[in-house]
């Protein structure tokens, strides 16, 4: 295992790679460049692993890997253990407070994403959701921007995030979309069991999510500049929430 410049942990070659798969390393990516061989047998145990496969340049994979000889492929390590929608649900039901979780629908940036993370441990949050695709994972990009925060809140990685949705609702939990065409988001009350959805930084919330949510919230935006930095925006909801159940426990 090695380091690269972001020190994330790097497993580099084709049998290294192979062996941590088998062995049910805790993976957060693979990036493969080419195929056939032994590299068809990784994308076939990665699929079985839940890991997501991510199709390179060899350029990504020499900077990845040091400049050190990778024969086509790189495994990035996860820096955090990835829990499950139940755990999350199981924080509150401990707390003897109603689910307050934050759903990430394919936000890429690793900063954005350990933005949202940090914002979630101060506010309150129970757990952040991530789909396994076109989603940052708990990289060390994601914990240094948390400021540690990553190590506190539970992450849940799902392939479905349509179906984890499903799963919250089957619990009770109301789901909250992010988007220009809800309702001014201190209009809604956030004091029941509540899910909300924060969109991609570049398109917002897919539409089949869009279809799974109850209700749509927005922010208001005066200015010429339509749309928010999604950690920002996170932000902003998340203290909301806090905000109404800290006056209705009073």
């Amino acid at each position: 295992m090695e380091n690269n410049n972001e020190t994330e942990n790097i497993i580099y070659g084709r049998n290294p790679v192979m062996e941590a798969l088998k062995s049910g390393a805790n993976l957060d990516s693979i990036y493969i460049s080419g195929e056939g061989g032994s590299l068809n047998v990784i994308r076939r145990l990665s699929k079985e692993n839940g890991i997501p496969v991510k199709d390179v340049q060899d350029m990504k994979l020499s900077k990845l890997s040091g400049g050190k000889s990778h024969q086509g492929v790189v495994a990035v390590g996860a820096c955090g253990e990835y829990v499950s929608i139940e755990d999350i649900l199981e924080v509150s039901a401990k707390k003897g407070t109603k689910p307050f979780i934050i759903i990430c629908d394919e936000i890429e940036d690793p900063h954005n994403l350990g933005a949202i993370i940090r914002t979630a441990e101060t506010s309150g949050a129970d757990g952040v959701i991530i789909p396994k695709r076109r989603s940052a994972g708990l990289n060390s990009t994601v914990f240094k921007t948390s400021a540690g925060a990553a190590s506190y809140v539970p992450v849940a990685r799902v392939s479905n995030l349509a179906s984890a949705i499903d799963k919250l609702k089957e619990n009770s939990v109301w789901i909250y979309g992010t988007d220009a065409s809800g309702s001014d988001y201190t209009d809604v009350d956030f004091t029941g069991s509540c899910a909300v959805v924060i969109g991609s930084e570049g398109f917002g919330i897919s539409r089949l999510i869009q279809k799974k949510c109850d209700f749509m919230v927005k922010l208001p935006m005066l200015g010429r500049i339509n749309s928010l930095n999604a950690s920002v925006a996170g932000g902003i909801f998340m203290y909301e929430i806090l905000r109404q159940r800290n006056l209705a426990d009073r």
